[in-house]
């Protein structure tokens, strides 16, 4: 055999897909695994696409995006705080690859990227991929809020970048003023970058500080957003990066040659989708939060309360199990599936999406209450 890129040795496959295809193997059995809307995109958004496409808007866009969605996006971000300019845009494959481009553009071999945990595996991943090292930040014993004394622990000389990522995925926390005040003290005398996820921030129940309004940070951040989960888009595969000029001199060319560029007939779509109201999905999320969030209370579970996303983080440690094993069982023993805490760095919890329609949730909270009534 031939050698590859010693970096991939390392990476292991999502334990979200993992579970949820032994999910789809077990006849019967109901998923609250996937963080992917059950409603359908606006029609506003597909009738767009669809009139880009009978307009022929079926060429090559810009490596960087369309003049008109990256105008469109500075004048979205610009408008809640985080004043940018169409150059300072780059529409992507989703967040994902805004995420891919801005940490493998920053990150050395050797560095090290702070993140939150829990936290998205997606961050490791990418991390592994550059030959850096990501440095976890246990947030579970600090009410999964970042604390300076924390926070100072683990910043050492090969500190690169620390990621915040809030409403977080997996326990839909939103970070508070102290927690974000913490990070910019950390960072604004050292070359660290900050990069924010946030693809949730749409989705928040309440007031979400946000680090991309600050204009003291506008040198060392990079923001990542997503069209998939305010507008139900996940199909679509867009969204967009914003940062300094410096930095998108560079991450521009690692874009382009990575993918091109977006199709055209998308970004069109796109346009649309910003002057389209997110809050009703919200509030359906809402609502469906305070259902789960009501039935786990009387199961006499624990979680941190769920601010915004669509995710619940609980907190199964009293049951002697390892997250795992919790989920395998229930798997085969309650019909329910989950993910595991160990998949986002924190073993003693699972992860509960609640982005299913009223009937699923339903289900899944009386097979989960018939399951732990077995343990």
């Amino acid at each position: 055999m031939i050698p590859l890129n010693q970096n991939l040795n390392a990476l292991k496959r999502s334990q979200i897909r993992v579970y949820t295809n032994l999910a789809r193997a077990t006849t019967g059995c109901a998923m609250l695994t996937i963080g992917e809307p059950d409603l359908d995109t606006p029609e506003a958004v597909k009738l767009a696409a669809m009139e880009a496409i009978q307009n022929n808007q079926t060429h090559y866009a810009p490596n960087q995006g369309t003049p008109d969605l990256r105008k469109a996006i500075a004048d979205h971000e610009t408008h809640r705080g985080n004043a940018v300019t169409p150059e300072q845009v780059l529409v992507t494959i989703g967040a994902c690859q805004a995420l891919f481009t801005a940490l493998l553009g920053i990150l050395n071999p050797g560095d090290e990227l702070i993140v939150p945990t829990p936290g998205f595996g997606l961050y490791e991943t990418i991390a592994t991929i550059a030959g850096a090292k990501t440095v976890p930040l246990d947030v579970t014993k600090t009410g999964f809020q970042i604390t300076q004394e924390a926070l100072d622990a683990v910043i050492t000389p090969k500190t690169k970048a620390i990621l915040i990522n809030s409403p977080c995925n997996p326990t839909g926390v939103i970070f508070s003023k102290e927690s974000l005040a913490a990070v910019k003290r950390a960072v604004l005398s050292r070359p660290i970058f900050i990069v924010c996820d946030n693809v949730y921030h749409s989705l928040s129940y309440s007031d979400c500080p946000d680090l991309s309004c600050d204009p003291d940070l506008k040198e060392q951040l990079i923001l990542c957003q997503s069209f998939s989960k305010p507008w139900a888009m996940t199909g679509w595969r867009i969204g967009y990066l914003t940062c300094p000029d410096y930095v998108m001199d560079r991450l521009l060319l690692l874009s382009a040659a990575t993918i091109t560029a977006v199709p055209t007939f998308l970004q069109q779509a796109a346009i649309t989708a910003l002057s389209t109201p997110t809050a009703p999905m919200r509030e359906i999320y809402r609502q469906r939060r305070d259902y789960v969030t009501g039935r786990l209370t009387a199961m006499g579970l624990s979680f941190p309360e769920p601010e915004g996303a669509f995710y619940v983080f609980v907190n199964i440690e009293k049951y002697g199990l390892d997250s795992e094993t919790f989920c395998s069982r229930m798997i085969r023993e309650g019909l329910l599936a989950a993910v595991p805490g160990s998949c986002f760095g924190t073993d003693g919890y699972i992860r509960l999406s609640y982005c299913y329609s009223d009937e699923e949730l339903k289900v899944g909270m009386d097979r989960l209450e018939a399951f732990i009534a077995t343990l």
